[in-house]
């Protein structure tokens, strides 16, 4: 066995989907939680002459301290068999906002997490990271293969064949990247609004000078996390005049109840890609994955 994909029991489906389209086969690593909260895992590989040469590792990054402790103890095990080349796939990427130190004593978690990846693995792929103030994977994890792949292609399929004609916009202006992607692609009307943050649940939204009233339209972003942002979007543009609103995601990451802050807010649907698993997924990125993973497997 030259090649082989990893993956947990909760991530099944969107890895298996990984694997099938890249012909790997797919392993489960077991996982057990102590009482005392360590973890204790097992990989289903047996000694070194059977060990693949290439591992590939699926876990996607949300909720990811337990998630990070995991990456260590796989990545330095698969070492000790003899495994060669390490590659993560994490579709969705931790602690890459904190880039930049706006107090005396924060932590910049970017480049140390970063840093930490790069010690471990040969090769990282990941999907809409979230990258303010670098323009390259790689400047925050250095590696020769450190790919970032965009989810909004994906994402504006869909909305053109569920919303036709609707007006696409991104609920602040870190959005414009995936919404221009989007709108290129499309031919749809694209804008974004204005967002003053206040604190993490705490945030107003200045609407875009567009004609809003009368018109469906598909908030498009990375990420939503509280939910906030995008339901003070919502408000915003129903209390406008708009049809409708609906929500096309990256990462559904919906920390607590941003989801029912999200339809509170009055959005019809919600639309994510498998990135992270959730109720709300629609869109399958494992041909996305699989073109980049090949890539590195060849190379």
């Amino acid at each position: 066995m030259d090649a082989a994909l990893l993956h947990f029991a909760d991530e099944a489906e969107p890895a298996q989907r990984l694997a099938d389209a890249c012909r790997l086969p797919a392993l489960a690593v077991e996982r057990h939680r102590f009482p005392d909260e360590e973890l204790k895992l097992t990989l289903p590989l047996g000694e070194s002459s059977t060990s693949p040469e290439t591992l590939v590792l699926y876990r996607s990054l949300d909720r990811p301290n337990d998630k990070l402790v995991e990456l260590l103890l796989l990545a330095r095990h698969a070492r000790r068999l003899g495994v060669a080349r390490l590659v993560l796939v994490a579709p969705y990427l931790a602690y890459m906002r904190q880039d930049i130190a706006f107090h005396p004593g924060e932590i910049v978690s970017q480049t140390i997490v970063g840093g930490f990846l790069a010690e471990l693995f040969d090769a990282v792929i990941t999907v809409d990271p979230h990258l303010h103030r670098i323009e390259r994977l790689d400047q925050a994890i250095p590696l020769d293969h450190a790919m970032a792949l965009s989810g909004a292609p994906r994402l504006a399929e869909l909305i053109a064949e569920k919303r036709p004609g609707a007006l696409l916009l991104g609920p602040d202006e870190e959005a414009l990247q995936w919404v221009a992607q989007a709108a290129e692609l499309t031919g749809l009307d694209h804008a974004t609004c204005r967002k003053v943050r206040h604190g993490d649940r705490d945030v107003e939204i200045a609407l875009p000078d567009v004609e809003v009233a009368g018109r469906r339209v598909v908030l498009m972003d990375d990420v939503a996390s509280s939910g906030h942002t995008v339901a003070r979007a919502a408000e915003a543009l129903l209390a406008a005049g708009a049809l409708s609103v609906d929500v096309a995601l990256t990462h559904a990451l919906f920390a607590g109840d941003a989801l029912a802050v999200i339809e509170a807010a009055g959005v019809g649907e919600v639309w994510s890609t498998d990135c992270i698993a959730h109720d709300s997924n629609a869109i399958a990125m494992a041909p996305v994955l699989a073109e980049a993973l090949a890539g590195v497997l060849d190379g």
